[in-house]
């Protein structure tokens, strides 16, 4: 659905994360931009309790900041500590997002990526969970857009950086597929 339409002044939206043809979660945002190709959105974290991944923290009073695109294939996340001090970006690969009035859809797949505030660290996650998928057999398309996504997301966070590729005017190269 177009930025254009009436649905896109709507502060408020939802988010509907998809995995394996489930629902995995869905919870609320607060729209705070859609110019059609990119959305980007305020949410609290949306998981119960804590998440220890090792090499973060995900935890209540936490904020994303979510940019999804309709014409690339992952989603990049900002993670805010609740003191407003920025943690770094959670990257999930997904197919484009989809806008249907106040809810945006996008369907997970399985990759994801990490990229500590400062940079520094940065980590291709959860690989042996897209193998063990089956998407290489059953949509060798999708699986290899996904892979593709998830090397332009390393190739920015190790160069020019994500901070700027989310930049509100920022013409970062993007994936045609």
């Amino acid at each position: 659905m177009s930025g254009t339409s009436a649905d896109a002044r709507a502060t408020k939206v939802e988010i509907a994360l998809v995995k394996a043809g489930a629902l995995k979660i869905r919870y609320p945002a607060e729209l705070l931009r859609d110019d059609g190709t990119r959305l980007t959105v305020r949410a609290p974290w949306a998981a119960p309790g804590v998440r220890d991944f090792g090499f973060v923290r995900f935890e209540p009073g936490d904020v994303f900041t979510e940019h999804y695109w309709r014409d690339r294939w992952y989603a990049v996340k900002e993670v805010y500590a609740a003191d407003g001090t920025l943690k770094g970006w959670y990257c999930d690969v997904t197919r484009p997002a989809v806008r249907e009035g106040t809810v945006v859809t996008v369907e997970d797949l399985d990759l994801d990526l990490w990229c500590s505030a400062d940079a520094a660290r940065v980590l291709r996650l959860d690989e042996d969970e897209f193998e063990a998928s089956g998407l290489r057999r059953t949509d060798p398309g999708a699986a290899g857009a996904a892979l593709r996504a998830l090397d332009e997301l390393e190739a920015i966070a190790k160069g020019s950086g994500l901070r700027r590729m989310l930049e509100p005017d920022s013409r970062s190269e993007s994936l045609s597929t």
